[in-house]
C-alpha cells in the first residue's frame, strides 16, 4: 500500500537520492498531477540546525517561480517527516549529460550557460544565494531547457563537500568559489564562480581542479592556476574562453558583476559568431558543433587590402615593369598604377597613424597606472564604517572605502565590518576603493519562552535558541528561589538573533511563611489559619487542660516563625480539665477498712 501525505500526495517510487535527503516521484491526488517529493533522511529530524534550514530556505526558494527554476509548490511536516513538493522535471541531471557526451559542442554550452545564469540572475534579484551551482542540480528536459534545483536548501554532507566552522554547508568541492574555500563571505559573484566551472566542464569533459581528497581541491581553488579550455580540448572560442577564465577568476572583485552582465558577454559572443559565422570564432582549428566536424578558416583578417599584387619583401613598392611590352603602353600603366597605389597608401599610413596613436596612449594609461604606488590593504574586519574611514585618514594610506551588502553574521557585532574586498594585506594601487559588508546581525527569530525555568538553565537554554542572557534582576516572589518570573521581551515576540534577553528570578523571600498564633483557637479555624499562611495542619494530639475543649493549647512552633511554604504544623488540643473522684465513694472505702482491722 503506497504511503500518502498531508492527504493528498500519494508516493510511488524513489527517483532520487542526496545526502540529506530522499526524492520521490508522487502524485497531487488534490490537483490531480505528478510531483516530485523530497523528504528529509531520518538523521537528520532531530537536529533543528538542518530542520530550520530546511524550511526556512526551502520556504524562500518557493517564493521564486522562473523558467529555468526548478518550482517548488509546498513546504510540510507531518509527524516527524519533513517534505518539499517540487515539480517533477521528466529529464536528466546535466551531470549525466556530461559523462554520457563527453566534452559539449560550444554553442550548446553557450545555450544551457545563458539559461542557468538567467535563473541565477533572478534568485539574486530576491536575494538568495544559490551556493552550491553544479551539474548535479542542474536539471535538462527532453526540450533542451536547463532547470536549477536544490536553491538555498542544506547540502549534502558527503566526501566531496565541506562545511564550515558552524556545520552549515557552504558548496560541493569541485565547484566552489575561493571565498567559500576559504569560509569567507559569500554573495551573488561566487555562484558566478561556480557556473564558471560548470561551463569548464560542459566544454571540456572535466572539472579544472581534482585531487585526493576535499581539503587538496580547496587549497587548487584558491592557489591552484586553473588550465584554459583550450589546453585541453581543441575547438573552444578565445572569446568563450576569456568568458570562462573571467568567471573563474581568484578575486571576486575581477569577475563579473552580476548574472546579467555575464549574459550580455555570451550574447555578444553569439552574435558575432552568427555574423562572421564559426570559423573567426575558432580560428584555425576544428569546430566541434552539434552536427559535423568543419575545418575552420582562418580568423577574420583586418589587414587592409586594395586587391594589388604587391612583392611579399616589400609592400612599399610597386612592381617592376615588365620586360617585352612597348614603352609607352608600359607608362601608362605605371603612372594609372601609381597613381591608384597613392592613395591606397595614404589611406594605409592614416589607419597605421591612428593605431598607434591608440597604442601610445594605451601605453601612457598604462605606464601611469601601473606606476602608481602599491600599498597593503588594511584589516577593517570588526570596525565600523566610520572608523574604517579615519583609520585611513589617521594612517594616512591613500585608499577609499564604500558599504557594500549588509551581511548576516554569528560572531560580528551589528553594524560592524565582517569582509573586505580586496581582502586585508593585499596590495592594491593607491587611490583604490575597498567595498566592506557590513553585519546586521544574526537575523530576527521568535524570543522563546524562560519564564518558569531556573536561572541555572537559561544560558545553555537561549544559546540553542540563538540568544543570549541579558541582566538579571530579583524580586520578592512566592515561586522557588532562582525561578524565572518575567523576561523581556516576551516569549514569542521577534527579537534580533543574538540579542540579550533579560530576566527577573524569584528571590525566594516569599517562599517562606510565616507561622500564625493558634492558641485559643478551635482546631477548624486552626487549620484554616495555617492554610492562608501558606502552611498546613500537622499531627493533632490532646491532653488535659483547664481550657475549654477542642482549642489549642499548644502548637508546634511559635508565632511568627518563618517555615518553608507548604511545611506542617503540630498542634495540641484541650481535652478539657482532668477528672476526679467522687465523695461518698471515697467515704465508703475508709469506713469499710476500718472494720476489717477492728
Amino acid at each position: 500500500m503506497s504511503k500518502v501525505l498531508a492527504g493528498r500526495y500519494e508516493l510511488f517510487e524513489r527517483v532520487g537520492e542526496g545526502g540529506m535527503s530522499v526524492v520521490y516521484k508522487a502524485k497531487d491526488k488534490l490537483l490531480n498531477r505528478f510531483v516530485a517529493i523530497k523528504i528529509l533522511k531520518p538523521e537528520f529530524i532531530n537536529d533543528p540546525k538542518f530542520i530550520d534550514s530546511f524550511r526556512r530556505e526551502s520556504q524562500n526558494a518557493a517564493s521564486m517561480t522562473h523558467p529555468n527554476i526548478v518550482n517548488i509548490y509546498d513546504v510540510g511536516r507531518e509527524g516527524n517527516i519533513h517534505y518539499i513538493v517540487m515539480e517533477l522535471i521528466e529529464g536528466r541531471a546535466l551531470s549525466d549529460y556530461i559523462k554520457e557526451q563527453g566534452p559539449m559542442a560550444y554553442p550548446k554550452v553557450i545555450a544551457l550557460s545563458k539559461q542557468i545564469a538567467a535563473a541565477l540572475s533572478f534568485a539574486h534579484k530576491n536575494h538568495i544565494i544559490h551556493r552550491d551551482v553544479k551539474p548535479h542540480n542542474v536539471m535538462i528536459t527532453p526540450n533542451g531547457t536547463a532547470k536549477i534545483t536544490d536553491f538555498g536548501i542544506a547540502k549534502a554532507v558527503n566526501a566531496a563537500t565541506i562545511v564550515d566552522s558552524t556545520d552549515g554547508i557552504v558548496g560541493s568541492v569541485h565547484y566552489f568559489s575561493p571565498e567559500q574555500a576559504r569560509g569567507g563571505y559569500v554573495d551573488e559573484k561566487s555562484d558566478i564562480y561556480s557556473l564558471g566551472i560548470v561551463m569548464y566542464e560542459m566544454l571540456t569533459g572535466q572539472v579544472p581542479f581534482d585531487g585526493d581528497n576535499p581539503v587538496n581541491i580547496a587549497l587548487q581553488h584558491i592557489n591552484g592556476e586553473m588550465t584554459p579550455p583550450s589546453k585541453v580540448v581543441s575547438g573552444v572560442p578565445p572569446a568563450l574562453e576569456h568568458i570562462i577564465m573571467k568567471c573563474c577568476d581568484k578575486y571576486p572583485v575581477n569577475r563579473y558583476a552580476s548574472a546579467d552582465e555575464l549574459i550580455e558577454a555570451l550574447n555578444n559572443l553569439e552574435f558575432v559568431g552568427s555574423v562572421v559565422g564559426p570559423e573567426a570564432l575558432i580560428g584555425k582549428q576544428t569546430i566541434r558543433t552539434d552536427a559535423v566536424k568543419v575545418p575552420a578558416g582562418p580568423i577574420a583578417q583586418t589587414d587592409y587590402d586594395d586587391g594589388t599584387s604587391y612583392d611579399d619583401d616589400d609592400d612599399d613598392e610597386p612592381p617592376k615593369k615588365k620586360k617585352n611590352k612597348k614603352k609607352s603602353s608600359s607608362n601608362n600603366k605605371k603612372k594609372n598604377k601609381n597613381s591608384g597605389n597613392g592613395k591606397d597608401k595614404k589611406k594605409l599610413i592614416a589607419l597605421i597613424a591612428i593605431i598607434a596613436a591608440v597604442v601610445v596612449l594605451g601605453i601612457v594609461l598604462a605606464y601611469a597606472f601601473t606606476n602608481k604606488e602599491e600599498v597593503a590593504v588594511p584589516n577593517f574586519r570588526n570596525m565600523t564604517f566610520q572608523e574604517a574611514e579615519e583609520y585611513l585618514e589617521k594612517e594616512d594610506i591613500n585608499l577609499k572605502v564604500k558599504e557594500g551588502k549588509e551581511v548576516i553574521s554569528e560572531d560580528i557585532e551589528k553594524g560592524r565590518i565582517v569582509s573586505q574586498d580586496p581582502s586585508a594585506d593585499e596590495r592594491v594601487k593607491e587611490g583604490s576603493t575597498i567595498t566592506v559588508n557590513i553585519s546586521k546581525g544574526l537575523g530576527e527569530s521568535s524570543v522563546p519562552n524562560v519564564v518558569g525555568k531556573m536561572e541555572s538553565e537559561l544560558d545553555d537554554y537561549l544559546k540553542a535558541a540563538g540568544f543570549k542572557l541579558g541582566k538579571v534582576s530579583r524580586e520578592s516572589s512566592d515561586k522557588p528561589e532562582g525561578t524565572v518570573i518575567r523576561q523581556d521581551p516576551e516569549a514569542g515576540e521577534t527579537a534580533e538573533k543574538g540579542s540579550k534577553i533579560n530576566v527577573v528570578v524569584s528571590d525566594g523571600s516569599m517562599d517562606n511563611a510565616v507561622v500564625p498564633y493558634l492558641i485559643g483557637k478551635s482546631q477548624a479555624d486552626a487549620q484554616a489559619a495555617l492554610e492562608a499562611a501558606g502552611l498546613r495542619l500537622g499531627e493533632v494530639s490532646s491532653d488535659y487542660s483547664s481550657s475549654p475543649e477542642g482549642e489549642v493549647i499548644w502548637q508546634e512552633y511559635s508565632s511568627n516563625t518563618q517555615l518553608k511554604r507548604g511545611s506542617s504544623v503540630k498542634i495540641k488540643v484541650s481535652a478539657g480539665p482532668k477528672p476526679t473522684k467522687p465523695t461518698t465513694t471515697e467515704t465508703t472505702t475508709e469506713e469499710e477498712s476500718s472494720s476489717e482491722t477492728e
